[in-house]
């Protein structure tokens, strides 16, 4: 067919499954923006900063599994995107970034908003591609999507000179994504797989550690599997405490949050690391966690990062689902491991402990409010289908342990970028992403105030998403190393902020003030009735701030000044 090159653009994108492109409008692109006029299968969603829209992108993909995509002008559209753009690189995420460029004869001639794209996003990128001819579009956008949801997948640029859009009559082949990049599940080699599988079966206490391979593959049924088959207690990666639904009689919590996972943890002679490099948060890079003397099964896509961090018995490069499905294939051949009942009688333990531990929480009374206590009570309110989204910093850090998970890939964070302030702009992401289920921000007032233009995104377009923010005037993170580690002498850590439900009205959107426990469910399931985006603002303890979780690493040696 022949089209312009935005017609191109346009259909190239549809034909991936593209539904929104999130972004700033922009003068470089409008020929996109024009070839969407009337459309209802495929929209731009004008967002009101680009490090949102990239949020919402991140927050579509990890929701979808499919990559979001960002449409932004050259310069700041650019510079301002990149936060976002690193979120996924670090969760790695699919995601395909499209920037107008500077005409082809005003390239380095620092001509008006002209930066170097390429240079500025190829950090955070796993590749980033520059259009030098208009035909070669729909070329360079089915490989931006082939490299993105490839192996370890991420974030790619797709630069395009602006002049290259006024193309008028290319003759355009459009592809679907299964004659281009066929799906393909590498299940790793059957030595390998062999090892593994005898090596488990002679274990006395295996464990698994289940990561975010396990979400993207899919594997949820295959890891319950495998947990009942060997009779093994499963911890979660940090990030990902819907590896498995919580009631799972095997599942104990997220390693480096639930101190009952670490106490299961400690205890492993052989560990299956499923779908997990073993990142930072998970295992701090030491033995506190993972045993010194324990054999490691590590299942990973990415070659790169298998044995980076802990020597391993037995690698297996491959898709969590495909060598979840050949290693049980292999169990069933060579038996399971001995000492079922003492696994599951432990397990049951650790399970009854940390239950009793969060339902001691259902008792502090205090006002302002424990974040804890908060937890409780959204933990009792929040439907089995919701999706959480949580911000980075501490009170929304309370959440991987202490809400419960019935549905996989309900829980959604920035994982090891650690961005305040995506919180909010991702739920936007994870909502369009899943009209029709609940979906639930957890910010602090921080963060919150770093994304809150996007709540006239939301109120515009229509997007019912509820965020709760625990406010404790505070940048709590931060404050809890000047409260331990200096005396509490604290710099800039306090910070004021206006009321937020009056805030949320203003925006068109619907506002709750909670003080109370008992007011917390209430005004969650009226806000999941409002149909239109809701904000619920809980003020909690500002003395209350958790130990901070690095504190080994960055105080070796230091003890903490006061309690």
């Amino acid at each position: 067919m022949r089209l312009s090159a935005g017609q191109a653009t346009v259909e190239c994108l549809k034909a991936e499954g593209v539904k929104y492109i999130f972004g700033v409008v922009g003068s470089s692109f409008v020929e996109v923006l024009d070839a969407m006029y009337g459309r209802e299968d495929i929209r731009y969603v004008g967002v009101r900063h680009e490090e949102g829209g990239a949020f919402m992108a991140l927050g579509y993909a990890m929701a979808t599994g499919q990559p979001g995509v960002c449409m932004v002008t050259n310069g700041p559209g650019v510079t301002n995107l990149v936060t976002g753009v690193a979120g996924a690189y670090k969760a790695h995420a699919p995601m395909v970034v499209l920037s107008g460029a500077p005409m082809l004869a005003h390239l380095f001639r620092d001509s008006f908003q002209e930066i170097d794209h390429l240079g500025v996003l190829r950090p955070v990128c796993k590749a980033v591609f520059q259009v030098n001819r208009p035909e070669r579009i729909p070329e360079l956008l089915r490989h931006a999507f082939r490299v993105a949801t490839s192996g370890k997948m991420g974030p790619v640029l797709v630069d395009i000179p602006r002049d290259l859009f006024n193309a008028t009559d290319l003759e355009v082949e459009v592809i679907p994504p299964e004659r281009s990049r066929p799906a393909q599940r590498p299940e790793g080699e059957s030595r390998r797989i062999q090892e593994a599988a005898v090596l488990l079966s002679r274990a006395r206490f295996p464990v698994i550690v289940a990561g975010g391979g396990v979400k993207w593959s899919g594997a949820h049924r295959e890891l319950a599997r495998l947990a009942d088959f060997l009779s093994a207690p499963v911890v979660a990666s940090y990030g990902r405490p819907d590896v498995l639904p919580n009631d799972h009689p095997l599942y104990i919590g997220v390693l480096g949050r639930t101190p009952e996972a670490a106490e299961a943890t400690q205890r492993a002679d052989v560990v299956l690391a499923l779908g997990t490099r073993l990142g930072h948060f998970t295992t701090f890079y030491d033995y506190r966690y993972i045993p010194r003397d324990a054999q490691i099964i590590q299942v990973e896509i990415d070659p790169v990062e298998i044995g980076r961090t802990f020597p391993v018995a037995v690698g297996i490069q491959g898709d969590a689902q495909a060598v979840a499905q050949a290693l049980l294939s292999a169990l069933e051949r060579v038996g399971p491991p001995p000492e079922r009942e003492a696994r599951l009688t432990f397990s049951a333990q650790l399970r009854e402990k940390r239950w009793r531990r969060l339902e001691a929480e259902g008792g502090m009374g205090t006002l302002p409010l424990k974040p804890q206590r908060v937890m409780y009570e959204l933990r009792r309110a929040l439907p089995p289908d919701a999706s959480v989204v949580a911000d980075a910093g501490a009170a929304p850090g309370y959440a991987q342990d202490r809400l419960f998970f019935s549905q996989p890939n309900t829980f959604f964070s920035s994982l090891d970028l650690g961005c305040v302030g995506s919180g909010f702009p991702m739920a936007i992401g994870v909502k369009m992403a899943r009209p029709d289920r609940p979906v639930v921000a957890l910010c602090g007032d921080g963060g919150f105030m770093m994304s809150v233009q996007e709540l006239e995104t939301a109120v515009r377009w229509k997007v019912p998403v509820v965020a709760v923010i625990m406010n404790n005037n505070s940048w709590g993170s931060e404050k809890a190393y000047q409260k331990y580690f200096y005396n509490e002498r604290y710099v800039e850590a306090d910070i004021t902020n206006p009321r937020f439900d009056r805030l949320a009205e203003l925006f068109g959107g619907k506002g709750f003030y909670v003080e109370r426990p008992q007011e917390v469910g209430e005004a969650v399931h009226e806000a999941l009735r409002a149909g239109v985006p809701s904000l619920i603002e809980i003020p909690i303890d500002p003395n209350e701030l958790p130990f901070p979780a690095r504190a080994a690493d960055v105080f070796q040696g230091r003890q903490p000044t006061s309690r």
